[in-house]
């Protein structure tokens, strides 16, 4: 089993490129209404734009964008580039990179242009 969150967008083109940007991901959609982005031609993560309401009727469009969620990719020994990609495209670094103790791993927090929590978590001796 493995996740494919969806979250909500202002605009789903701008952040397709940010995430394909920083995560080196494919895009396997694409358009403004809805995106399905690929890492190694597998689904990691969905961008909906919340006014296109024939996607999805039921998700609260007037809700916060981005409050209160936090996305991890496992970056693996990818880590170092992720931070190099980070800083060169100017995302907003929140922490990092920095050890996380309980977690065992090096992680860089970063926020996305809708105000998502990414982070990006190196090896840990626990994730297969």
């Amino acid at each position: 089993m493995h996740a494919e969150p969806m979250i909500n967008v202002r605009d789903v083109e701008a952040s397709s490129r940010w995430y394909q940007e920083l995560l080196g991901a494919t895009s396997g959609h694409g358009g403004p209404d809805f995106e399905m982005l690929l890492h190694d031609q597998r689904l990691m993560l969905m961008l909906h734009n919340a006014d296109a309401a024939e996607h999805h009727p039921d998700i609260e469009k007037d809700g916060p964008v981005g409050k209160g969620v936090v996305l991890y990719f496992r970056v693996g020994e990818g880590l170092a580039d992720a931070v190099v990609r980070a800083k060169q495209m100017g995302a907003e670094i929140r922490r990092g990179p920095e050890w996380n103790e309980l977690a065992a791993q090096e992680e860089l927090w970063v926020r996305d242009p809708d105000g998502y929590t990414i982070v990006l978590a190196g090896p840990a001796a626990w994730a297969t």
